[in-house]
């Protein structure tokens, strides 16, 4: 039932931000945050006041659906206010920030629990996202350029900000028709995917191997990686810049796919090699020596995931600069679905056939994804002329 609502939550995620990319296209990215940001503080007081599972599934369900535009269309954002030689170390600073809250959630939410109530937690969040749509309605202005939404683009003398449009959200994901975007959104799930292994399963994992029954305790073994999103997400998109500038003044030209150089090192050493060690540790190793190993893998796969979720993102908008917020849309719900079902699959796999097998499957499949990376380096330029999905060039990004 753990799993399930966590799947619930993330197949909401990616629902709510297909529909909020594409309406951001149209309306604007501010107007998307001032409708969503409402949702999800009711839907929070709706989860504080749920009586069942189903009705918490429910509206945890609308929570995430209203607050999931913020990934999909903040790269967006990143996108519009950014040049490219600076777009990966805003986008790392942007998925620090990010990726730094499901870090930190499980502890605040465990400590939540335990000393008061899981409801107070959810009450507290619906303060929150009162607190941030307050902030983002005083100081946050539309980043779109102009004429670039659709609603610029309708016969003068209409209203077109307000003028209702029925827009098919799934329309993003046929993008993902590109053999560039498809390998990449199927990189970054595989990636991450080592981080959902260690850290959903970890109350019956490190928690029980090491006797650790406090929830705030327990939440607080996710700091070590919330701590490597925060490092491993700027530096790697500082990487990234650096490596795009270097191989444009070598080539003579921008050519996109350099930017995923800097992958190389999450996906083929840091993500693969801590999900392996953590799951070896664990099995075998006792005490607070174990514990405190499982804390340095948690910490390296931290870093190892960012250093392929910051550069990716950012050569989705940088390849798709026009429709960025919707090729981050369309990249994030193909990974959000098949992590949702992955999620399921997790601790039954675990019970089924054991930590190390499982850990072992997760390292393969980030080997996989380096495979994917890299097979899009090298014969990247031939794969974008297979299938022209509108992708930028260097004098319009």
């Amino acid at each position: 039932m753990v799993s399930l609502s966590v799947s619930v939550s993330v197949m909401a995620t990616s629902l709510g931000a297909l529909f909020g990319s594409t309406y951001s296209t149209f309306y604007g990215r501010r107007n998307i945050y001032l409708v969503g940001l409402p949702i999800s503080a009711i839907a929070s007081l709706g989860a504080a006041s749920a009586s069942s599972i189903g009705m918490l599934m429910l509206w945890r369900g609308i929570q995430a659906f209203g607050a999931s535009p913020g990934l999909a269309v903040g790269a967006g954002v990143i996108g519009d206010i950014y040049k490219l030689e600076e777009r990966g170390w805003a986008m790392g600073i942007f998925f620090a920030a990010v990726l730094l809250g499901p870090a930190l959630a499980p502890f605040v939410g465990g400590a939540a629990a335990h000393y008061a109530s899981w409801r107070f937690m959810q009450s507290g969040t619906a303060v929150t996202f009162v607190i941030v749509f307050v902030l983002m309605f005083l100081f946050f202005p539309e980043t779109s350029h102009p004429g670039a939404r659709g609603a610029d683009k309708l016969e003068p003398g209409s209203h077109p900000v307000w003028r209702p449009v029925i827009l098919n959200p799934f329309s993003s994901m046929w993008l993902l028709r590109s053999p560039n975007l498809l390998l990449v959104a199927m990189s970054a799930f595989l990636v991450l995917l080592t981080d959902y292994v260690l850290l959903i399963p970890i109350a019956y994992t490190i928690g029980k191997r090491y006797n650790i029954t406090n929830e705030a305790l327990i939440g607080a073994c996710f700091l070590p990686t919330g701590l490597g999103n925060a490092i491993g997400a700027p530096l790697s998109g500082h990487i990234s810049d650096r490596i795009v500038a270097r191989w444009k003044a070598k080539r003579g030209k921008w050519y996109p796919e350099d930017r995923l150089r800097a992958c190389i090192p999450g996906a083929l050493l840091l993500s693969p090699f801590s999900v392996l060690a953590a799951g070896i540790t664990t099995e075998y190793v006792d005490g607070y020596l174990g514990l405190s190993l499982n804390l340095v893998w948690l910490f390296v796969n931290g870093l190892g995931v960012d250093f392929v979720l910051s550069p990716c993102s950012s050569y989705v908008v940088d390849v798709m600069h026009s429709r960025s917020a919707e090729s981050m849309a369309a990249s994030s719900a193909f990974r959000s679905i098949f992590m949702a079902l992955s999620i399921a699959a997790i601790l039954p796999m675990i019970e089924t056939y054991g930590l190390i097998f499982t850990n072992t499957l997760s390292a393969c499949l980030s080997w996989v994804a380096f495979g994917a990376l890299w097979i899009t380096i090298k014969y990247g330029e031939e794969m974008r002329q297979w299938v022209d999905v509108g992708f930028s060039n260097e004098h319009n990004n």
